[in-house]
């Protein structure tokens, strides 16, 4: 890419990923170019697939569950094509890394295709833990997990956000990922 095509990328997306500045969108695009230039899937000259985004999240934020790896490569995957360009990469990563309160309630509801807008409690998990805290938080007693239901309970107790899918990186992970990709990497 040239510079200019670089520049105006960055400043596209320094708009719309509202919590990194110039730099920051900067090193992550570079970051993201150098992951593109390492997949060799079909997708290599658009973004990365799947199995290069899990690799990402665990080395970057010691992710191993696969199917919170799966649920946060699908909502990074916004537009459902199968891989991940450097909008979704850039977007996504300010609120995984940033966000507020509301913007990870909405990366964190995972709405079900089969279900619309509503989860089915039965078919999220077989913890009894989480039945019980999904039974609890369903407000309007439709015996499903609206947004609405979500979002009053997580703001009632926040640590449910977790509970309802740990997708998020811990503290630690996020701070060790800021310092070395867009403390270092701005540096070069």
């Amino acid at each position: 890419m040239s510079r200019k095509g670089l520049k105006v990328l960055v400043e596209s997306l320094t708009r719309s990923a509202k919590h990194f500045n110039k730099s920051e969108v900067e090193c992550l695009v570079k970051l993201f170019d150098t992951m593109v230039a390492k997949a060799s899937s079909d997708y290599a000259g658009a973004g990365f697939d799947r199995t290069v985004f899990r690799d990402i999240l665990h080395s970057a934020f010691g992710m191993t569950d696969d199917v919170v790896m799966d649920r946060v490569f699908s909502i990074f995957d916004g537009d459902n094509n199968g891989y991940i360009t450097v909008t979704e990469w850039v977007e996504g990563l300010a609120v995984l890394l940033r966000g507020t309160l509301e913007e990870k309630m909405k990366l964190g509801f995972f709405k079900s295709p089969e279900e619309g807008q509503k989860y089915n409690p039965d078919l999220m998990s077989p913890s009894p833990v989480f039945s019980y805290k999904t039974i609890n938080s369903d407000h309007d007693h439709d015996g499903k997990l609206s947004f609405t239901d979500f979002e009053k309970s997580v703001r009632d107790e926040n640590l449910l956000l977790e509970a309802f899918g740990p997708c998020f990186p811990d503290i630690k992970s996020r701070i060790l990922f800021e310092q070395k990709i867009l403390r270092e990497t701005a540096k070069q």
